[in-house]
């Protein structure tokens, strides 16, 4: 069998594995979301509403059918692109959440932005200076920032630069929909800032690990001992034989900053999904709620494929056999 057969059978396998994956955590997040407590009919036509309109309106909604054609009724309205009406507000989930999604992607692709090369390049330079001063201190630095919880290191970035003591940027990432995106930059950077230290500080560590790696190999030590200079070896040796790992682990940041921007976005009053999640748990609003979560799960298993199949394009066949 061919590479190019062997290639087209893992991603066809990948792409079957996630969209079975992703059926089983839709079935999980209808099951839970229809454990909350109280009543949608209920929240949507408010406490007054006689027995009669609330029923009325359960039949509408389909909440009187057993739940296994409530969650096909659901599924089937998703693919048609129905995602549903909020329970809280009577409003479209679509005109609704979309808005707030796409703001907590730009944060994420932002802080993105940042972290890939700077991770990149302070694990190339700690791990050529392996145990160095350098090293020893970056290590410290990362391990310190990771120990911290996400709500602490917003609050203490909060202290330091929107407070008496360097008052540079706003403590309320509050967005303006008339105003143009470069005219609210200071609202991005402390939301922007959080996430980059916690993301650099665990992709520079995992890229740092496959750069001693690779320098310790083999074929490194026999570039050394042909006279290859230092540099050469390492962006041109070192650095591409590397980056497998560090796709893989840039892919899986990107989901768990994804997934874990609730905490950010709540600390700075950001309009992103995670203040819409949580206001929406608050509210009983299920439809919100279920949309919400299933773009977070739905995000983490599409990083994780493409990690995956990038890592087996990129990976030569002998090394991947």
């Amino acid at each position: 069998m061919s590479i190019a057969s062997k290639q087209a059978g893992l991603i066809c396998r990948r792409i079957g594995l996630s969209l079975i994956t992703l059926v089983l955590v839709s079935i999980l997040i209808f099951m839970a979301t229809q454990g909350l407590p109280g009543d949608v009919a209920r929240t949507i036509l408010g406490k007054d509403a006689g027995a009669e309109q609330v029923e009325a309106l359960r039949v509408q909604l389909g909440l009187n059918l057993p739940p296994a054609e409530q969650y096909l009724h659901w599924v089937t309205s998703l693919l048609h692109g129905d995602l549903g009406v909020s329970a809280a507000s009577n409003r479209a989930v679509a005109d609704l959440v979309g808005p707030r999604v796409a703001n907590s992607f730009v944060l994420v692709v932002m802080s993105m932005a940042l972290t890939l090369p700077f991770s990149v390049l302070l694990g190339v330079v700690t791990a050529n200076r392996k145990d160095k001063w350098f090293d020893r201190a970056a290590m410290a630095a990362s391990l310190g920032v990771n120990a911290l919880p996400e709500f602490v290191l917003g609050l203490l970035l909060v202290v330091v630069f929107s407070t008496n003591i360097f008052h540079i940027v706003p403590a309320v990432s509050l967005l303006s929909p008339t105003k143009p995106f470069y005219d609210q930059l200071g609202a991005y950077v402390l939301p922007v800032t959080t996430l980059f230290l916690l993301q650099t500080t665990y992709l520079y560590r995992l890229v740092r690990g496959a750069m001693i790696d690779v320098l310790a190999s083999d074929y490194v030590q026999f570039a050394r001992l042909k006279g290859i200079s230092s540099n050469r070896i390492l962006f041109r040796h070192a650095l591409p034989n590397a980056a497998v790992p560090a796709i893989q682990a840039a892919a899986n940041v990107f989901a768990l900053s994804v997934g874990g921007i609730v905490v950010v976005e709540y600390v700075f009053g950001y309009p992103g999904m995670g203040t819409a999640l949580t206001d929406a748990v608050g509210n009983r609003d299920i439809p919100v709620v279920q949309f919400i979560v299933l773009v977070i799960a739905s995000t983490f298993l599409l990083s994780n494929m493409i990690a995956d199949l990038a890592a087996a394009l990129l990976t030569p066949p002998s090394r991947g056999a």
